[in-house]
């Protein structure tokens, strides 16, 4: 099987990329990580070669970089964050979103598998634990609501990066901010199964977790095109072949081979968007009325000045 599979990459390495391939330089949202599966599949298959395309993936040292850079058209294209896109649209950056990676929330509320809460009513006088503030907060926010609750009746924490590290030791009762693929897997992993609360169910709009950017006066650029549907050729390629793609992917990424990554693989896979350049203007609409609702933006745009489906 080892030397079936090495044949198969000794083929794809046929694919390399025409001299007169144009450069695309993508910048990450965060490490290299499964959530990141179309890029390195389509990039293994000959998707972009394909189409006169040489494409350089960097992951950033600021995971907050990257939209500002595009924006300031020292990258062409970066992975963001719908929630995000909205914000920094309502402050001027020039950007816009031309294609969707995972297309639900992966962001959740969690808590020990064994917490007594039990419901977003069980809050109430307890400690949670955050990230990233901002966004986050509003999330919170919309999910206490719904169960006559304001942020008032619980203690936040700021646990920076510590999810579930904070929740298991005990320093808080429940986290926000927890992706669904990874955190609830790891804290299975180590023994301390967690239990999650998913934001869409509980309050807040449904949403683009993953998507990818560019300037706004460069979404026409025929490159654009050709990245997108090579992406989409990639996860058409990973829904038939999840375990030839996991191969594919780890060929490039060797460091990610374990336990918490191929769970992850397995749990975000059906969340990738089928058709990344495909714009549901409405989703768009609805969020950006939920963060005015939120006080996150004072003046919501149409889907348009957030997003736009190329053809």
């Amino acid at each position: 099987m080892k030397r079936t599979f090495m044949a198969v990459l000794a083929a794809l390495s046929l694919f390399a990329a025409p001299a007169s391939a144009e450069k695309l330089v993508v910048l990450l949202d965060w490490f290299v990580n499964p959530d990141h599966g179309p890029l390195y599949v389509a990039e293994a298959r000959g998707e972009f070669a394909k189409r006169g395309l040489e494409v350089e993936f960097i992951a950033p040292a600021d995971p907050n970089d990257p939209p500002k850079l595009v924006a300031a058209r020292q990258a062409d294209l970066a992975i963001s964050y719908q929630p995000q896109l909205h914000l920094q649209v309502s402050e001027g950056l020039p950007l816009r979103r031309i294609a969707t990676l995972v297309a639900t929330p992966l962001n959740s509320l969690v808590v020990l598998e064994d917490s007594p809460i039990r419901s977003i009513a069980d809050l109430k006088g307890r400690k949670v634990g955050f990230s990233v503030g901002g966004f986050e907060d509003a999330m919170l926010k919309a999910m206490l609501a719904r169960h006559g609750l304001t942020l008032d009746d619980i203690e936040l924490i700021n646990v920076n990066f510590s999810l579930s590290p904070s929740l298991i030791s005990g320093q808080v009762d429940a986290v926000i901010g927890a992706f669904r693929n990874f955190e609830l897997n790891q804290m299975d992993i180590v023994g301390r199964p967690g239990r999650a609360f998913f934001v869409e169910s509980e309050g807040v709009p449904a949403y683009d977790e993953l998507i990818v950017v560019a300037h706004k006066d460069t979404v026409a650029n025929p490159r654009y095109r050709a990245f997108v549907a090579a992406i989409e050729a990639a996860v058409q390629y990973m829904v038939n072949e999840p375990e030839k793609s996991w191969e594919l992917f780890l060929a490039q990424n060797p460091d990610l081979d374990d336990e918490l990554n191929r769970r992850a693989w397995r749990d975000t896979l059906p969340r990738f968007a089928l058709r990344p350049g495909a714009l549901d203007r409405a989703r768009y609409d609805g969020f950006a009325q939920f963060l005015k609702q939120q006080g996150m933006i004072d003046d919501p745009q149409p889907a348009e000045a957030y997003a736009v489906e190329l053809r």
